[in-house]
């Protein structure tokens, strides 16, 4: 098996095989481009997105900057999605974020980990988790989103948070480590 098909399984693999790199920079090339891009140049972000990312729904937005280590080429988006500046996605695995999701400023979504023997890291190696984003989800500023999480649908993070683990659907959780809250009721509605 390939150091490529190894990264693509979740299997700890040597990020550092020239074989990936091949495949990855040019798009971190392309990613620097995006990045060059003038704020009223929307057309430019929307042609970079449909291009690069895995997947990219309509009437998506990204405020620059914007950091990924694949160039976004993991990241999938679905409809209505709006990306404040900032955000760093360490998109080694795939980011899946579904319809109407708001990511406030300075948020880190990160499918990378390394293993905890010190000599795999010393080598380079690393595994990757997927990271699920439902529909209708809110994450505030500053937060950050390790590897393998899956956040429901409705849900809001607060700004800050670590998520660290699963958040289930129609919650509001906050905290380092992020903890559920309270669940959305109707009354929020009346907000």
């Amino acid at each position: 098996m390939t150091e490529f098909e190894r990264m693509e399984k979740g299997l700890l693999y040597d990020c550092n095989d020239q074989d990936i790199l091949k495949v990855q920079l040019p798009f971190v090339e392309k990613h620097w481009d995006f990045n060059q891009l003038r704020p009223t140049d929307f057309d430019g972000k929307q042609a970079f997105m449909k291009e690069v990312f895995a997947e990219c729904g309509e009437n998506c937005y990204i405020e620059l900057p914007f950091r990924a280590n694949w160039g976004g080429a993991h990241l999938h988006l679905g409809n209505d999605v709006f990306i404040n500046f900032n955000l760093t996605a360490v998109d080694d695995g795939h980011i899946y974020i579904g319809d109407k999701v708001l990511i406030a400023p300075n948020v880190t979504l990160t499918t990378a980990a390394h293993p905890v023997d010190p000599e795999l890291r010393a080598k380079g190696m690393q595994f990757n988790k997927d990271i699920h984003i439902g529909n209708n989800v809110w994450i505030g500023a500053g937060a950050i989103v390790l590897p393998g999480v899956t956040i429901g649908e409705n849900s809001v993070i607060g700004a800050g948070s670590v998520v660290t683990r699963d958040i289930p659907a129609n919650v509001v959780a906050v905290g380092n480590p992020c903890r559920v809250m309270r669940e959305i009721g109707e009354e929020e509605q009346e907000r």
